[in-house]
């Protein structure tokens, strides 16, 4: 799992006069009669990155020594801030290309409801490349909504990227990936809780359903194609959600219908974020 064993850049006795500094640069700044001299502030500052890294690095270094499994290893790359605090100090465990993968992996469900999906061309000099492939039948705003999502969850996942561009049909052109316009409607869903069943809500105005797979939540228009009749006491059979009409959409497929595939459901672009917020972009269709 880990990129390469780190080893502490510092022995100790370079260490402690490392922190010997940084207790005397903080003297200096807590004696300071008035506005602290910049190129004070400045040194202390990197005395202080300068000495968490070398800690980092030492846990790190123990951590590799007794992880055979690399449990503790992906329990720090899950955190957060300790991701975040590891790629400072280019010392996270995981390797960037592993982890855009994996952010690829976490939004391919929502890819394929919209008919799409991604693959990972290349990595090079923080500069991540990707084809898009499929399309998004009856959804006019296929494009913005993938492109959120992906690059919402690349940053989330690979910060230390620094662009993600997609290789065009024609010639290329140095243009981020999916060149158009966001979608500007994005709404929080509230708190869905256990979604057992398909529900129905309203959001931003308007009337969102809800249904959850695996796992993996999706969101539609809550209007039957086939009877017109709205869909909140539909049923779900598997991937299949049914209209007491007997009509069934295939849920995971952007709402295709299974018997009569040219009626097919609306799909509402649908994000999860971070802290586990819903939100969906009711003015997109």
């Amino acid at each position: 799992m880990a990129e390469a064993a780190v080893s502490p850049t510092l022995d100790d006795s370079a260490a402690r006069e490392r922190v010997a500094r940084v207790d005397a640069l903080l003297e200096d700044v807590e004696g300071a009669i008035g506005a602290v001299p910049v190129d004070t502030a400045i040194e202390l500052v990197q005395a202080l990155l300068d000495l968490y890294g070398e800690g980092l690095a030492r846990v790190v270094s123990h951590v590799a020594a007794h992880d055979a499994d690399g449990s503790l290893a992906q329990a720090f790359a899950g955190d957060e801030l300790v991701s975040h605090l590891l790629l400072l100090h280019g010392l996270h465990p995981v390797p960037v290309e592993a982890r855009v993968r994996g952010a690829l992996e976490e939004v391919r469900p929502y890819l394929e409801s919209h008919g799409g999906d991604v693959e990972l061309l290349g990595i090079e000099d923080g500069v991540v490349r990707l084809a898009m492939r499929g399309s998004c039948d009856g959804c006019a705003s296929s494009a913005a909504t993938l492109k959120l999502a992906i690059e919402d969850a690349i940053q989330r996942s690979a910060p230390d990227v620094v662009e993600v561009v997609a290789d065009g049909a024609v010639a290329p052109a140095p243009a981020p990936l999916l060149q158009i316009e966001i979608a500007d409607s994005w709404a929080p869903a509230g708190d869905l809780g256990e979604l057992s069943a398909p529900v129905v809500r309203p959001v931003g105005g308007s009337e969102v359903l809800f249904v959850e797979i695996d796992g993996t939540r999706y969101a539609y228009r809550p209007a039957c194609p086939s009877c017109g009749g709205s869909l909140a006491d539909a049923g779900l059979d598997g991937d299949a959600l049914a209209c007491g009409c007997g009509a069934r959409y295939d849920v995971r497929r952007a709402g295709r219908g299974i018997d009569a595939p040219e009626r097919h459901l609306e799909p509402v672009p649908l994000l999860v974020g971070a802290d586990g917020g819903v939100r969906v972009a009711v003015g997109a269709a």
